[in-house]
């Protein structure tokens, strides 16, 4: 079976078609296609929703067209169309639904509604080294960190989430602070790369909490007092210093918490999702510090880590594998839930 999925829930649109068999084999990806929106938004230093949604419009069209040209497919040859009902914006959200399930009226086929997050989840499952069930699993991208025990497709348990800003927003909010362009992660793990991860004494904030929940705010909150001591011109140094500071706090905390989650789960294999999942800091130091404690970790391909089409028709296609149905052709009726909980979804 084929399964053709659509990502559209913020500043990235994805197509790409997938390619599955029998349950037990890993789903194959044929063909995918991504375009950000990254140039447009940096003018305004982050995501504007309506031009978001009105460049989705202009992008999806021709990125499916390229997405079959690739998988040297038709549409005729997709079974499934998949897209992602949220969360995100409300807007960006209702373009890719609005395509998918008017496609899939249109051609008689049945359609997947996708949680965002169960699609970076599960984003490691199209990797040279897939994950086996069960894991803990560290989301953290821009606008989630969490701690999940993901026990098979659509078994979720929460163990620890932030109580205020998310990983990646301290990573873009700190990078503001020292005047990085947006989006000001990749920007400040650059940046860190020539400065001292010791020069700053910066929180981290719920570490020995005992529990394996985030706070950020806090962090970013040192951030500001450090700039504003630094007055209006900094060093170069400094700033790679602070931003080096920055990265070290942060990864510090995710290292600690995803221990923490592994220890009291007792469960030996972690994954790691989302746009900070990228960062080379983090991926160091997880992988030594569970190497020495013989936990397996596994991450998407780097080219996946940020929003893609391909990790969401991937989520289809697993559910589909373990008997979990798409929903029969219907008229084009459809919702979008731009709040949603990865915990609702069974």
């Amino acid at each position: 079976m084929r399964v053709l999925g659509f990502e559209s829930s913020c500043d990235e649109t994805g197509v790409a078609l997938v390619e599955f068999t029998e349950q037990g084999c890993s789903p194959k990806l044929l063909a995918d296609a991504l375009h950000s929106q990254i140039s447009m938004h940096q003018a305004y230093g982050g995501v504007v929703p309506e031009l978001a949604s009105r460049d989705h419009i202009r992008r999806v069209i021709p990125l499916t067209r390229e997405v079959l040209a690739r998988a040297q497919a038709s549409l005729a040859d997709v079974d499934v169309i998949a897209y992602t009902q949220g969360p995100g914006l409300a807007g960006a959200l209702l373009v890719g639904a609005g395509v998918a399930v008017s496609l899939a009226a249109a051609l008689g086929k049945p359609t997947m509604a996708v949680h965002h997050l169960e699609g970076h989840l599960l984003s490691p499952f199209l990797s040279s080294d897939p994950p086996e069930f069960p894991f803990v699993a560290l989301l953290v991208s821009g606008g989630h960190t969490q701690l999940m025990r993901v026990d098979e497709v659509g078994s979720y348990e929460l163990l620890g989430e932030t109580i205020d800003d998310a990983a990646g927003e301290a990573f873009d909010k700190s990078a503001k602070l020292l005047g990085l362009p947006y989006p000001g992660g990749p920007h400040l793990a650059k940046l860190a790369e020539s400065g001292n991860p010791e020069a700053f004494a910066l929180p981290r904030p719920l570490m020995h909490s005992g529990k394996p929940d985030f706070s950020f705010a806090g962090l970013k909150t040192a951030v500001l007092t450090q700039v504003k001591r630094l007055g209006d011109a900094p060093t170069e140094q400094q700033r790679a210093d602070l931003a080096a500071s920055t990265q070290a706090a942060i990864v510090e905390v995710l290292l600690k918490k995803s221990l923490l989650a592994l220890k009291e789960s007792g469960l030996k294999r972690l994954v790691v999702a989302g746009g900070v999942g990228a960062n080379r800091m983090l991926r160091e130091q997880l992988n030594a510090a569970c190497a020495k404690r013989g936990i397996r970790v596994h991450y998407p391909e780097l080219s996946l880590c940020t929003d893609n089409g391909a990790m969401i028709a991937m989520a289809a296609a697993l559910r589909l594998q373990r008997g979990i149905g798409a929903t029969a052709p219907s008229g084009g009726g459809f919702e979008v839930r731009p709040r949603w909980a990865l915990g609702e979804v069974s």
